[in-house]
């Protein structure tokens, strides 16, 4: 969708970003202010985060009021959201290894508070719900991708739950976005302005990767198309984390006075919870795989869901623009990754 088609779906509209102060929940808010909105509210429990969004939005007082609240707090999430037309739900524990060790913490946020934010979004009769996911979810072996595995679940049950308010709510699933806080691009960069050692889980691992650009553009379709239950993938590229570690030495070390041979590369072995590759789909969920355009559209039955919950949708121009989806290359491990040139040509854009 283009920048005027956006505009039709957001100018005038109340909107409320959940983990605003994040890194993509930051770059939403930046990317909603170009759309004319009334007013988008910024709730985090980040202290810090909301004050420097404050002053950086300071022109914008009319439109971005901040608000410092905890999903965990229903009745917080209550008052945030009177009024609001459309919620982007980025509030979350994201650190896979500091979850292993604190896991009723990451059920309490990422399962508790969805729910929470889903309640009052129904009682608030908010038109639109997304919430942001992780391909971390799929297949899960870790406390993280498992809590955002069941808040998926909880999305596509708020559909059936809602009584006759009209709230729609729907997931998207995202990939690593590179150099956001706490991925590995920044972790190298410090690494290698250190002198090394660069330090590797695994020489095989390979990850689904997006720029911060797109992965606000998945969010934003996704909150033009969605008409309830539906997870939206984008399609993405795929690196091996080597590849990208080797890259950076070779683009960052001169920048901090060394050849890019004196930075040595540690394997370290695979942390608690952590992959060595990703999945976008289950098995399961390749039966309702469609894509449009550049996303993959995981769809409900239309027997169990779209009959029952809106009979519209089956025969509207939406659904008949998806088509069927190859349900094969659903694994990091199985794309063609890119090579060291397409790399370098990505952190050209970021860097």
């Amino acid at each position: 969708m283009n920048d005027a088609e956006l505009k039709n779906v957001f100018k005038g509209k109340n909107i409320l970003v959940t983990g605003g102060a994040g890194s993509i929940g930051s770059e939403l808010v930046k990317h909603l202010l170009k759309y004319e909105p009334k007013v988008v509210r910024i709730l985090d429990i980040n202290e810090s985060g909301l004050f420097d969004l404050e002053q950086e939005y300071k022109e914008y007082e009319r439109q971005v009021r901040i608000l410092i609240g905890d999903v965990r707090d229903k009745d917080r999430l209550m008052k945030a959201m009177e009024g609001i037309d459309f919620v982007f739900h980025a509030a979350a524990l994201k650190h896979v290894y500091i979850n292993e060790y604190s896991p009723l913490e990451a059920v309490k946020t990422n399962v508790l508070g969805t729910q929470n934010l889903f309640d009052a979004a129904i009682e608030n009769n908010v038109e639109k719900v997304i919430f942001i996911s992780t391909d971390k979810a799929v297949n899960p072996t870790s406390v993280m991708g498992t809590s955002k595995l069941l808040a998926e679940k909880l999305t596509t049950a708020a559909n059936y739950q809602k009584g006759s308010h009209r709230t729609i709510f729907s997931s998207v699933r995202f990939g690593n976005v590179l150099a956001s806080r706490g991925s590995v691009i920044p972790l190298f960069i410090n690494q290698i302005k250190k002198g090394g050692p660069v330090t590797i889980t695994d020489p095989q691992m390979t990850r689904f990767i997006m720029s911060s650009d797109r992965a606000i553009g998945l969010i934003l379709k996704a909150a033009s198309l969605a008409h309830g239950g539906e997870i939206f993938i984008l399609k993405m590229p795929t690196v091996k984390i080597m590849d990208l570690a080797e890259v950076l030495i070779d683009r960052v070390a001169p920048a901090y006075g060394f050849n890019s041979n004196e930075i040595k590369i540690e394997i370290i072995g695979s942390r608690p919870g952590e992959k060595l590759h990703e999945f976008l789909v289950t098995n399961y969920e390749r039966e309702n795989l469609k894509e449009i355009n550049d996303l993959l559209v995981l769809v409900p039955s239309i027997s169990a869901y779209y009959s029952r919950m809106n009979p519209d949708t089956a025969t509207s121009k939406y659904y008949k623009s998806l088509k069927p989806m190859d349900p094969s290359n659903m694994t990091s491990s199985e794309h063609n990754p890119l090579n060291k040139k397409q790399i370098n040509k990505i952190l050209d854009e970021i860097l």
